[in-house]
Parts: structure tokens; sequence; C-alpha cells
């Protein structure tokens, strides 16, 4: 038993290195981008918890390949020059460009412009699940990483919140965001069919037209829709 105990306690030791350098690499990153993240917060409404949450997942917090040689923090696929790395990922000149272009990525998209006048620059809970549902990451466990990487490292101290704001439970938003979402309504545009409505708001084509009454799939321009 004796033997054992040296490996188990180098193990041990390297366990305890890896576990601070993962801190410290959260806390450096945190530190080098948080300016960013305040400023677009105020310039455009995205909570600044977000903006950073989102960067130091996807990038790794800047140790991942993409972030090092492409300057990508956000994950954002598209075009790249680089010699170094063969990736589908975007290629920016500067980590500033890919923070901005990741501003842009929402603000351009259709599936995320309404998440900027539904919700505050504080409601990070909000925005980590619309933009999840918006179709930005695949995976449904996505929204809950960010909001516990935000609560792990406290970034909602930089979003613009008001001083008795109270933190929602986890438990129970979700029930929130879904009756919230029930309550949604939708003008008819031209073009719209029930399929890419149902799609747009990740329902069913059934479930709209038990909510509305419809017998039909036909729809007419400017009709209401419950969603």
């Amino acid at each position: 038993m004796k033997t054992l105990r040296f490996p188990i306690f180098l193990f041990f030791l390297f366990f305890l290195s890896q576990t601070s350098y993962a801190q410290g690499g959260a806390h450096a990153y945190i530190e080098a981008h948080k300016e960013w993240a305040i400023d677009a917060m105020e310039k455009f409404g995205v909570p600044a918890s977000i903006i950073l949450a989102v960067a130091m997942h996807e990038s790794a917090n800047g140790s991942s390949k993409v972030a090092i040689h492409l300057n990508n923090h956000f994950g954002i696929r598209g075009a790249n020059n680089s010699k170094k790395i063969r990736s589908s990922y975007k290629g920016y000149d500067s980590v500033k460009a890919s923070y901005d272009d990741f501003i842009n990525y929402l603000k351009t998209r259709k599936q995320f412009r309404s998440l900027f006048d539904r919700y505050s620059a504080y409601d990070y809970h909000s925005w980590a699940y619309g933009i999840m549902r918006g179709g930005y990451a695949g995976s449904k466990a996505w929204a809950a990483h960010i909001v516990a990487i935000i609560k792990k490292h406290q970034l909602f101290l930089f979003d613009n919140r008001p001083a008795d704001y109270i933190e929602p439970q986890d438990a129970t938003f979700e029930e929130k965001s879904t009756a919230s979402e029930s309550n949604l309504h939708y003008t008819v545009k031209k073009g719209d069919t029930l399929g890419a409505i149902a799609k747009r708001y990740k329902t069913s084509v059934s479930r709209i037209k038990t909510k509305n009454q419809l017998r039909s799939d036909r729809l007419r321009i400017g009709q209401h829709l419950k969603i």
C-alpha cells in the first residue's frame, strides 16, 4: 500500500495544478476582455455577462486553436486565410473584431433580433436561452453551461442590473420562459406559412392551429396568431 501513496499524491498535485491553471486562465481572460463586453452592452443592450461567458465557453478562455490562430472567440463559421490551421471557422484580424462580429451576428439574423427588444441588458438567463433557441448552438445544454459560467465567475456584476434585482431560480426559469413563449403573438406577413412560423418559434403546426382554432393551413396577410 505504501508504494501507491506517492503516485496518488502526484496525481492529486497534478489535479490541483490543472484546476488552478483553469481558474487562473478564466480570471485572466475576464480581466483582458471585460471592457469590450461592457462597452458592447452599453451600446447594444446585450448583457456583458453573456458576451464574456459565450466567448469563454466557445474559445476555452482563449486557448482553443481557433481562438489562437483565427482570433475567433465565438465559434462563428466563415472564411479564413490561415496557413496554420485548416478550419471552417471565420478568421479575424483581431480578437476585438471577433467580439464586434458576435454582436453583429445577433443583430443581423432574424431569429435573434427580437432578443434586443424583449430582454434587458441584465436578464442573462433569457438571453442565454433565447440565443440557444435561435440555433446558435446544437447542444440543448448550451444555455445551462453559459449560465453556469456567469454564476461561477459572477459575471453578472458587469451587467447594468438594478440594485434590487432578484436572481431567478434556474428550476423555475424554464417554466417562466415556456409560459412567456406561449403568450407570443405573430402577425402574418407575405410569404409566411404555418410550417415556417412553427420552425421559427420552435413549435409545431398542429399546436399553432389548435391555439388559433384553425381548420386549414391557409393564412392571410395581417392575420394575428397566438404562438
